[in-house]
């Protein structure tokens, strides 16, 4: 079907205007005319009627990195036709000599299996653009690259190893990735003094590519960790995108708003500031990030030598307690390595403990070791309040920040994007359809430079979401994560149908 037409539906085009009745023509890969357009001879004619004609989603924060390869359905069938990865410090490349720490750093957020990595960022896009159905953007993982250069050490790196990263992200951005990302919540990114930050938004912004910052803290220091990012940005010129930005934690849910005023006054001083979010107040993530992340130098084998040594688990102990902002009730297992504690999935830190006679930070740090440090937590992180303040945002991009598990991964990783359009635009009404299409559409496309993408514009690439907008929406749960999205009618890319009725089709 080289040439069709989406006729009978309404149109919204990815910029935010109201939706208007229209059709859609497409000749090969582009996308040739819009509007009211008389029914062409040539073309083969797709009835929409009572549906949504829109942009093909863009996941501007994820971390299907290794997943793409498989063309696994989860995105796509979410309307899903671009995604960003590489986020958060994490990146397949370059992958050098030191496999064994950075499959260790990783394989909690990417899911990766056997020896993978890739030494550049020209051959893993080769590779995805080669076996992926979907297309991709990728950032370059500070943690990776750190890693690349000087294994798990921490602190301040020797100049000679500062300058390897630097051209290791130069040579990475003029091979085509999108830009640079830091995680500066995990080891050994979190080690990493302000000064080597600037070194490397240095190199972002010569090339004029987007910096994208999982920051040091979202609970206690927030504010300060904001202030730190948009200091690199002010200092470096670059391009700065705050990750799934929100306040962690009960006692600090009123750092939110002065947070983002604090963004707002950055942008009209100048710095080029945006963030994203998620739409669920539960986050997920390792669960070693919620140790001090001085302890995981060494890698996994640091950690266990250390929580080995009586005083050392003592100390690492009392700074996980301290920093606790969830409470160990808010805090939940979503998956582990072993088959012996797959019954922990889904409970509570606080259930665990009380189950093992123990107190939960004990409790804890006895699951890293069974595990090897290899266990998956869901985090109950904001307030409803908070969320809606930060998803309608006009500074704010939706993502999911999906990541696949080997137990009950986060909702988010197969219903972001309906359950953005169905329970938080349609049911809450806490922003209107076309306002949450261009948060996911035209918004991410320009913040990330994905050119003839993310409109409906004669020219544009026919990447297309065609949906039922009284019907779509996201059955996922905590509970039963991986409930397929419903109302997802047909999804688009380059023209070529990806999948129809909540079905691949390739």
């Amino acid at each position: 079907m080289s040439m069709f037409q989406l006729v009978g539906g309404l149109l919204l085009d990815g910029t935010g205007a109201p939706p208007r009745a229209g059709s859609v023509q497409v000749d090969g890969d582009r996308i040739t005319a819009t509007g009211e357009l008389p029914l062409c001879p040539n073309a083969a004619v797709i009835d929409c009627s009572g549906l949504v004609v829109a942009p093909g989603f863009i996941d501007a924060h994820s971390h299907s990195d290794l997943h793409l390869l498989e063309n696994r359905p989860e995105k796509v069938l979410q309307g899903v036709t671009t995604e960003v990865v590489g986020n958060c410090g994490f990146s397949p490349y370059p992958a050098l000599s030191c496999r064994t720490e950075l499959h260790e750093f990783a394989n909690g957020i990417l899911a990766g299996r056997g020896n993978w990595g890739w030494t550049s960022a020209k051959d893993y896009l080769d590779d995805v653009s080669r076996y992926s159905s979907s297309g991709a953007m990728s950032l370059v993982g500070h943690g990776t690259l750190r890693i690349a250069v000087a294994g798990t050490r921490l602190g301040p790196l020797p100049e000679g190893d500062v300058a390897a990263m630097e051209r290791l992200l130069d040579d990475a951005l003029h091979q085509g990735a999108a830009g640079f990302s830091t995680g500066l919540m995990y080891s050994p990114g979190a080690s990493a003094p302000f000064e080597e930050l600037v070194r490397l938004c240095a190199v972002v912004a010569k090339h004029g590519k987007v910096y994208a910052t999982h920051m040091r803290d979202y609970s206690d220091r927030l504010e300060e960790a904001v202030e730190e990012q948009l200091e690199l940005a002010r200092r470096t010129g670059c391009r700065l995108q705050i990750s799934h930005l929100q306040a962690v934690g009960q006692r600090n849910w009123g750092r939110q708003r002065r947070v983002l005023d604090r963004i707002e006054q950055a942008v009209e001083s100048g710095i080029d500031v945006s963030f994203d979010c998620y739409p669920y107040t539960r986050g997920s993530t390792v669960m070693t990030q919620l140790l001090p992340q001085w302890a995981l130098e060494g890698g996994i084998d640091g950690l266990l030598r250390r929580l080995a040594d009586p005083q050392e688990r003592r100390q690492i102990g009392s700074e996980t307690e301290r920093d606790l902002a969830q409470g160990w009730n808010g805090i939940l297992v979503s998956a582990v390595g072993s088959v012996q504690n797959e019954s922990l999935v889904g409970q509570s830190l606080a259930a665990i403990a009380a189950q093992r006679n123990a107190k939960p930070v004990e409790a804890t740090l006895d699951l890293l070791i069974e595990e090897r440090g290899d266990v998956n937590i869901l985090e109950i992180n904001q307030s409803e309040d908070n969320l809606r303040a930060a998803l309608s945002h006009p500074l704010a991009n939706v993502i999911s920040d999906g990541f696949y598990v080997k137990g009950r991964p986060h909702p988010r990783l197969h219903g972001t994007f309906p359950h953005l359009l169905g329970e938080i635009s349609r049911e809450r009404g806490w922003m209107k359809l076309e306002q949450a299409i261009h948060k996911i559409t035209q918004r991410p496309a320009e913040r990330f430079h994905l050119a003839l993408r993310g409109s409906l514009f004669p020219g544009f690439f026919a990447d297309i979401t065609v949906f039922d907008p009284q019907r779509i929406g996201s059955p996922a749960t905590y509970e039963k994560p991986e409930a397929s999205p419903l109302g997802i009618q047909r999804v688009f890319r380059n023209g070529l149908l990806l999948s129809k009725a909540g079905a691949l089709t390739r």
